[in-house]
């Protein structure tokens, strides 16, 4: 039993260092948390005992980022994925590499895409839409709208559409 949870702690801990290694973008604890707890990989308690052990053995580092502290594998981290990674059972590899091409989508998405209202007076409501490439603002609008119904439907459009709805403005412009 205990050749059993030191086999599981172990592999357990290189699946994290994978998740980080492959999703190619820097992840918040919350982020992190999120993606394992809704794909059911351990639990919450496991996960931030393994995070925090990782830490301490230098195979990840927690740094400020903007607003956000995110997880960035260090070079021993690398290493070490690198020579157990097979380690991993190839099943769990598989289904965390679907899972992760599925993460990066939303990631990229959220980070290039923007919608957002507030509540100016009873009658008036201030929707911010924006689209972001590279750090790089293509579009911010500020709509002022007549009602809460109105805000929640075009910032759902924006974020199902934006790339679409962003050309479809350019060439109303430029025509």
């Amino acid at each position: 039993m205990f050749t059993n949870n030191s086999q599981q702690l172990a592999e357990n801990k290189l699946l994290l260092l994978y998740i980080l290694d492959r999703i190619e973008f820097p992840m918040t604890n919350a982020q992190v948390t999120q993606f394992v707890l809704e794909n059911d990989i351990m639990n919450y308690f496991m996960l931030q005992q393994y995070l925090g052990e990782l830490k301490d053995s230098k195979f990840i580092v927690e740094k400020q980022s903007e607003k956000h502290h995110i997880f960035i594998l260090t070079e021993s981290g690398k290493n070490t994925l690198s020579y157990f990674v097979n380690r991993i059972p190839k099943s769990q590899v598989e289904r965390i590499d679907q899972l992760l091409n599925i993460q990066k989508e939303k990631m990229v998405k959220n980070r290039q895409v923007k919608a957002d209202y507030i509540k100016i007076s009873d009658d008036e409501y201030l929707v911010k839409l924006d689209v972001i490439e590279k750090d790089m603002s293509l579009i911010h609008l500020n709509l002022s709208v007549a009602n809460n119904k109105q805000a929640k439907q075009i910032c759902e459009k924006w974020r199902e559409d934006a790339p679409n709805l962003y050309s479809q403005i350019i060439n109303l412009l430029i025509e």
